[in-house]
């Protein structure tokens, strides 16, 4: 079934991709899925660990029990404990009734561990008893509760150095990073941008209402070019405002903010500067593109707006590599 989605849309589980980094995770996906294996997912912020760890557990054969999810870094440690491990009532203030933890929730299921470098010390040595002895007690509880979990953790820091610096117990390190995925950051894996902007633009319209149905050649570019810091978190980002801004079916380079689409340009306005013809290139393209879209494509009429004949206008799109919109956009671009 995996192979079969990725052929047919390259799309696994809300994963988008086709790169051959992509290709790789959605392989150990498949390859790990079914097993009970501990996995560390580990990447930048924004590069997707949440739906890669769903996407394991939705083919795993314990699809059909719970997986829940808990941010080590959002909460204090004492809050942390409960929520992990539940606790008993009279345990401490505020403990008015038994409850279950979120390892007794997930029986049989999955527990996602989001942020693990976040987890305290002691935390840390607790979680490495439930790894090593598959068993836990509540808060203020002495009896022994079984836990037939499987653990995904996930990380956007370098554990290795948490651990050379002491910050991280070794053994839990070893304990957790038996199946190791690394997910590549977006600006790593650019010939996926386009169908990831696909893929919001139909997600945004629907879900906002809107007609909004593609995105300008213009806009795509400087979409394809920009660093993502956010990663595909921030693409989502701005994706929806696009979407909710735009006012034809069609994202122009108009709608997409200015640190996106001219980040060069932002740069050398705010701090750090490039070097003139640089600077007068970026800006030089970025003019030029936004241009042929206020002139629909038609690549005479745009020449005529820049004060150069048409055939410069190709040429500087040739040298670009950027490709004129077919259609009717293509049509009107070769009068």
């Amino acid at each position: 079934m995996l192979k079969r989605t990725l052929g047919m849309t390259h799309q696994f589980s809300n994963i988008i991709g086709r790169s051959e980094s992509m290709l790789g995770v959605f392989k150990m996906i498949e390859t790990v899925a079914r097993t009970n294996s501990t996995i560390l997912l580990t990447g930048e912020s924004g590069t997707g660990k949440g739906l890669v760890a769903q996407a394991v557990h939705f083919h795993s054969l314990r699809r059909d029990k719970p997986m829940v999810s808990l941010n080590c870094g959002a909460l204090p440690e004492n809050l942390l404990e409960s929520e992990l491990f539940g606790h008993m009532r009279g345990a401490f203030t505020g403990a008015d009734s038994n409850k279950k933890g979120l390892l007794e929730v997930a029986e049989r299921g999955t527990v996602f561990l989001d942020e693990i470098g976040e987890m305290s010390g002691v935390m840390q040595v607790k979680l490495l008893r439930v790894l090593q002895e598959r068993r836990f007690r509540r808060v203020g509880g002495l009896e022994e509760v079984q836990a037939d979990i499987r653990v995904i953790a996930a990380t956007n820091q370098d554990l290795t150095r948490l651990v050379a610096e002491g910050r991280f117990r070794e053994d839990l390190f070893y304990r957790i990073n038996v199946i190791p995925i690394s997910l590549p950051p977006l600006r790593e894996r650019r010939e996926d941008i386009p169908r990831l902007v696909e893929h919001f633009i139909r997600r945004f319209a629907r879900e906002c209402r809107r007609d909004v149905r593609g995105v300008s050649v213009g806009a795509l570019d400087a979409l394809t070019r920009y660093g993502w810091p956010g990663n595909v978190r921030e693409l989502e980002n701005v994706i929806y405002r696009a979407v909710v801004l735009a006012r034809e079916p069609v994202v122009h380079l108009q709608d997409v903010p200015l640190d996106v689409a001219m980040p060069e340009t932002v740069s050398l306005l705010s701090q750090d500067a490039l070097p003139l013809r640089e600077a007068c290139d970026q800006f030089e393209r970025q003019y030029v593109l936004r241009t042929l879209e206020r002139a629909h494509w038609n690549v005479s009429r745009a020449g005529r707006v820049l004060g150069v004949h048409r055939n410069t206008v190709l040429a500087k799109l040739a040298a670009w590599g950027i490709h004129r919109p077919g259609g009717m956009e293509g049509k009107s671009a070769t009068q």
